[in-house]
This record gives C-alpha cells, structure tokens and sequence, in this order.
C-alpha cells in the first residue's frame, strides 16, 4: 500500500490525481488497484478531468445538496459536506496492466473534496 495527501484550497474542489494514483502502483502489477480516500468528507471518483466539467461536478454538487437545514448541524456544521461525499463514494476499484492504470481515453481518478480546505489522505493499495 502506498500514501499521499492532497492539500485543497475550497470547500468543494474536485482535483486529479490520476499521476499520483499511477506513481503509486508497482512497475508490475497487473489486476486491480484500489484508490480510498480516510475521510468521511471527501471521495474519489473516475470521469474526466476536463476543467470546465470539474466546474460543474462542483456545481452540480453544490446544487444537489442544500448547504444547511441538517440536524448534524448542530454538530458540527458540515453536513452538506457529508452528504455531498455520500453521493461520491470514497473508493473506486481500477484495472492495471504491466504497471499502468488501465483507463478509458478520457478518463481520470478524481479526488472530491466536499469540506475543505483539507489535507486529505489518499490509500492506493494493489
């Protein structure tokens, strides 16, 4: 298992990580990798890493999920956020062959954050 953080710098921000995922995986490795990331916050997800496409993931996030009015939030205020990451997910499982994620032409590993800014830590484990 390999780890690396990432450091946001807006409460939602969808970053790639597709060269730090690939860094991370064995020169031969060959089956599958899985990408988690350790926070109840923040996912990871597979699309492309088009900037105006990651603006509107944020968007459609922001949209899709009302920033308050949750009973959590008499917690700690950040329910959006785990709700917002909910919808996410916090893992994606890729194919790998000969050391190489062996994703579609378009496709990137994506790292959501839903409360930032954060540092976040990412597991990618083969």
């Amino acid at each position: 298992m390999t780890t690396f953080t990432v450091d946001t710098d807006r409460r939602l921000h969808v970053l790639d990580i597709t060269d730090r995922v690939e860094a991370a995986v064995p020169e031969d490795a060959n089956g599958t990798v899985t990408v988690f990331v350790r926070h109840t916050t923040a996912g990871i997800a597979v699309n492309e890493a088009e900037s105006r496409l990651l603006g509107d993931f944020e968007a459609f996030l922001a949209d899709a999920v009302d920033d308050d009015g949750w009973d959590h939030d008499q917690l700690d205020g950040n329910a959006d956020s785990h709700l917002r990451a909910l919808l996410v997910g916090a893992s994606e499982t890729l194919p790998v062959s000969d050391g190489t994620l062996d994703l579609g032409t378009w496709q990137s590993v994506l790292l959501v954050e839903c409360d930032g800014p954060r540092s976040r830590t990412v597991d990618v484990r083969v």
